[in-house]
């Protein structure tokens, strides 16, 4: 459940726990639920499945990477959880503060903490405000998610504070005035496996024109399908 990752925005996975449920759009083809419940059988996904923490030998995998950033003097960032969300609320609370400990331990990591229900920030999160290693993300797959889910990312403080534009479902607009502040990333990418639904490339075309002309950081990661992406899209930034 800890690994070198392949998701190209990120140095390690890390899984403190497994399972979840839908609770919008973009999970209906959910990747981790095609996995860890349909393919693998490993633990019962939805509203009356479990969550599953996982072993003592993966929650030790991130103390390795910190140890390994520290001597080389080179930052790795961390995306946390690919097979969870962090703020759901059937999660025990003492497993987040858990987390938290780990986190507070490894300064030299950077811990992308992405979520579809930042709503649940204020009630569940171990911190009031997030420490300066944690990198605080939400999943916006159309314009209504991100007029929903931005202005409550927006008005937490976070070293970085970033868009998941995946899967895109719909186009997805910048708000031109400075209240909320922007996104300092945007992750874009289009669905993948069975059944993947089509993201329209113009929607990525002119969200990358606006982070350039808005200083937002673009990070273009597939096209639906995974098929070939066109040269003009190939574009890999972080925050500064």
């Amino acid at each position: 459940m800890a690994e070198n990752s392949k998701i190209e925005w990120t140095n390690h996975t890390f899984n403190p726990w497994m399972g979840c449920q839908k609770v919008s759009p973009g999970c209906d083809h959910c990747y981790a639920e095609a996995m860890m419940d349909h393919r693998y059988g490993k633990i019962q996904w939805g509203p009356h499945g479990e969550r599953k923490r996982t072993s003592e030998a993966n929650w030790r995998k991130p103390i390795q990477w910190h140890r390994a950033a520290k001597e080389s003097r080179v930052r790795a960032r961390v995306f946390c959880a690919s097979l969870a969300d962090w703020l759901d609320n059937r999660v025990p609370q003492f497993w987040r503060r858990d987390l938290a400990t780990l986190i507070d331990s490894t300064p030299h990591l950077d811990w992308l903490l992405l979520t579809k229900r930042i709503e649940n920030f204020r009630k569940l999160s171990p911190w009031q405000q997030p420490p300066r290693n944690v990198w605080l993300g939400v999943t916006c797959e159309d314009e209504q998610h991100f007029a929903r889910r931005w202005p409550i990312l927006a008005d937490i403080s976070a070293e970085v504070r970033f868009i998941s534009y995946e899967p895109a479902l719909g186009p997805l607009m910048l708000p031109e005035a400075s209240r909320p502040p922007l996104p300092d990333w945007i992750i874009c990418g289009g669905e993948s496996g069975s059944g993947a639904r089509i993201m329209d490339l113009q929607w990525a075309r002119h969200l990358r024109d606006e982070c350039a002309r808005k200083d937002v950081a673009f990070f273009f990661k597939q096209t639906t399908g995974k098929k070939a992406i066109p040269d003009d899209l190939m574009v890999r930034e972080f925050p500064k």
